[in-house]
């Protein structure tokens, strides 16, 4: 299969780029930049030059390809809205260009906030657009399955972990190193689910490869793994004391990241392991974080 992605250099694109290239499809990777472009050719990827915004390149990129893989996404959090408007867009544009043709679109979601306190399955339909949840990834791929599109919508944990992290995990190192300490909130009880990225990169290809349309796959090999063992493990990898902070004081602590780092988002991947056959194979998080060299 000639498969599209856009996001085809970033830290989860790029795995699925080699994923995609070990198991006998080609790639067109999109790349805004001269270096995306050097890395996506370095994978052995076709390039193609082109942006989120160009809609244009995302509809050439398609005509050229029998699936597409959408990981692109703008992740400057001072842009959040703004670049969830956009990503909502491109899925648009890229859905419009498969429609007819039964070729498959996998987008990219989160499952961060999307079921707070619960443990949130597949089951679990999209949280509508609004002024507190701006992403529309879920919403937009909808409207392109109830149009004919066969498209389907990958939720990835909200740590995506592996050597070369530069999410949520390592953003956590970079307030403990300002602070002196590794925090986290309370009792740091509150979970967060995680994946390894090689794991993720499977997932895509095998929601590629045997995937029907209007599903939801789940990138989770680590259901909820404790706050406070995620605090403990980069306070032991960078040598820095590990404390609680009182709710109260997170936001003072963690600034904008306060919501995340107080998030209990539990969530569970058994229908995607059932219906696809995928089993997590790397390390779970809490292994990966006190590996020399993470951070």
């Amino acid at each position: 299969m000639h498969v599209f992605v856009t996001g085809a250099s970033g830290f989860v694109g790029a795995a699925v780029v080699k994923e995609l290239l070990e198991h006998g499809h080609t790639v067109l990777g999109l790349a805004r930049s001269e270096d995306s472009a050097a890395k996506v050719a370095a994978l052995g990827a076709t390039v193609l030059r082109g942006s989120l915004e160009d809609h244009a390149s995302l509809q050439r990129g398609v005509a050229e390809a029998d699936g597409v893989i959408h990981l692109g996404f703008n992740h400057d959090f001072s842009k959040f809205v703004e670049n969830c408007a956009l990503d909502r867009r491109a899925i648009d544009a890229i859905g419009t260009a498969l429609a007819g043709s039964q070729r498959p679109l996998l987008t990219t979601s989160g499952l961060a906030n999307l079921a707070p306190g619960q443990l949130a399955t597949e089951a679990i339909g999209f949280k509508p657009v609004s002024s507190s949840y701006p992403r529309a990834s879920e919403e937009v791929t909808g409207q392109l399955v109830a149009r004919g599109v066969r498209a389907s919508v990958v939720r990835l944990a909200p740590s995506v972990h592996g050597m070369g992290d530069h999410g949520f995990v390592p953003m956590l190192a970079g307030f403990a190193r300002s602070s002196g300490f590794s925090a986290y909130i309370g009792d740091g009880a509150s979970r967060w689910p995680a994946v390894h990225r090689f794991d993720a990169a499977r997932l895509y290809r095998l929601a590629l490869e045997h995937g029907a349309g209007g599903m939801r796959y789940h990138a989770i090999a680590d259901e909820g793994v404790p706050f406070r063992d995620i605090a403990t493990a980069i306070g032991d990898n960078i040598g820095l004391p590990v404390r609680s902070v009182a709710a109260a004081d997170a936001a003072a602590h963690f600034t904008w990241f306060a919501m995340f780092a107080a998030m209990d988002a539990p969530a569970s991947s058994e229908e995607t392991q059932r219906v696809l056959g995928w089993a997590p194979k790397e390390r779970g998080l809490l292994d990966d974080l006190r590996a020399p060299g993470y951070f």
